[in-house]
């Protein structure tokens, strides 16, 4: 199984802040390093979390980015990927066009995003939130 993990759950995963899903969040991104599943993430959310972290110190921040870059297969982009999520106007947030974009070509078959409303009916790749995915793979602590 691989997945897409949006920014906004790699931005929890790395700084730790509270979010109603940090526990399934961390579960799911151990797993991912167990190599029970593949995690991607998009190439442009590596510069959307090194923009939301800018207040923290550079030598953690490129620490967090190796983390996510270990953890994680980047999905580049190329002209036509760029140019299919600008012609993506069913969605709200060219930025959501993009994750989606790179989970096509990635081969996802989830992106799991704490924001799965911004998804809705437009996605090609299904979007689910991090406790969803994990009833999606029966996930047991046992």
């Amino acid at each position: 199984m691989k997945i897409l993990i949006d920014a906004n759950v790699a931005v929890t995963y790395i700084s730790g802040r509270d979010d109603p899903y940090s526990s399934e969040i961390e579960k799911i991104m151990r797993l991912c390093a167990e190599d029970r599943i593949e995690g991607v993430i998009a190439f442009h959310s590596l510069s959307i979390i090194w923009y939301i972290s800018r207040k923290v110190p550079d030598p953690v921040r490129r620490q967090w980015m190796r983390l996510l870059c270990g953890l994680l297969t980047v999905s580049g982009a190329d002209n036509a990927l760029i140019r299919e999520a600008i012609d993506r106007t069913d969605f709200k947030d060219f930025e959501d066009a993009l994750q989606d974009c790179c989970a096509v070509k990635a081969g996802a078959d989830y992106i799991v995003t704490v924001n799965r409303k911004d998804y809705l009916n437009h996605s090609v790749i299904p979007a689910v939130t991090p406790e969803e995915f994990l009833r999606i793979i029966r996930f047991d602590e046992t």
